[in-house]
């Protein structure tokens, strides 16, 4: 009996070291997304910050000087595009860097055994957390600027942002599993998120999409992070909607699908990266 007890012990104590060991490795990676790409060098964090910016502040020429376009629900066209822009950038971003980031660890994964994973999941959230700081460093600027900005919408936008997390983290697990074997993935995604932009209403409502497609429109999950964020932070609606338990499930429902991808081909890595 003693021997039996001695041997649960062990294998908890065994199963607590190995998760504290884990968690020691996820803080490395996260450190080292955050210090080698973006807070290590000046260039990479202006261009983290700045090239929303310039892409937002180009947007707001165009359309406001040479389309004039108008028929934005009471809010400027700046404040309009910069709830929705910096999300959208944050999560290509996210997205694109995870898929991508296995080649970095090659070494470490061809002789180290440790939860490949950790390395897409860092990558993914050091680029989000970045961004979601400059996310609120452009909008209380705006707000200071006299744009409609109601701050007291960072209450439902951090749980939307926290949902964006999930389903991108699910999307890129698999992603990068596949690229280790199939090294056009990154080729056919670039193009792929430039569609995807122009389908989710970052530059124009919904009201102004035609009845035809509009219900096209209106299936995209990246139309909803767009809708809610314009709910909470320009018309200050907190209230919860159906819509968003179905984003919570289709969230969970792509990290689960991802995560089991990325398991299922991450013992066949040290033989590819």
């Amino acid at each position: 009996m003693m021997q039996g007890a001695a041997s649960a012990w062990t294998t908890r104590d065994r199963a607590s070291v190995l998760r504290a060991r884990d968690r020691a490795l996820f803080a490395h990676f996260l450190r080292r997304e955050l210090t080698s790409r973006y807070l290590g060098s000046v260039t990479g964090l202006a261009w983290a910050l700045l090239s929303p910016l310039a892409l937002l502040g180009v947007y707001d020429f165009v359309f406001t000087n040479v389309f004039r376009a108008t028929g934005f629900a009471g809010s400027s066209f700046l404040a309009f595009v910069a709830v929705a822009l910096w999300p959208w950038i944050a999560a290509q971003e996210a997205l694109m860097r995870g898929t991508l980031s296995l080649p970095g660890y090659a070494g470490m994964i061809r002789k180290v055994a440790f939860p490949h994973e950790l390395v897409v999941l860092a990558s993914v959230l050091a680029t989000l957390a970045l961004q979601f700081a400059g996310y609120v460093a452009v909008l209380v600027v705006l707000k200071l600027m006299g744009q409609p900005i109601h701050l007291s919408g960072f209450a439902l936008a951090i749980p939307i942002w926290l949902i964006v997390a999930l389903g991108i983290s699910g999307i890129a697990l698999a992603l990068a599993a596949v690229q280790v074997f199939v090294r056009d993935v990154e080729h056919v995604l670039a193009p792929l998120l430039m569609i995807l932009m122009y389908v989710t209403p970052i530059l124009y409502p919904v009201s102004l999409v035609p009845e035809s497609v509009r219900s096209i429109v209106a299936a995209n999950p990246l139309g909803w992070v767009v809708e809610r964020l314009r709910d909470a932070l320009l018309d200050g609606r907190l209230a919860l909607v159906w819509s968003d338990a179905i984003a919570v499930v289709t969230a969970l429902l792509l990290f689960a699908a991802g995560h089991w991808v990325f398991r299922r081909l991450s013992p066949h890595f040290e033989d590819f990266v």
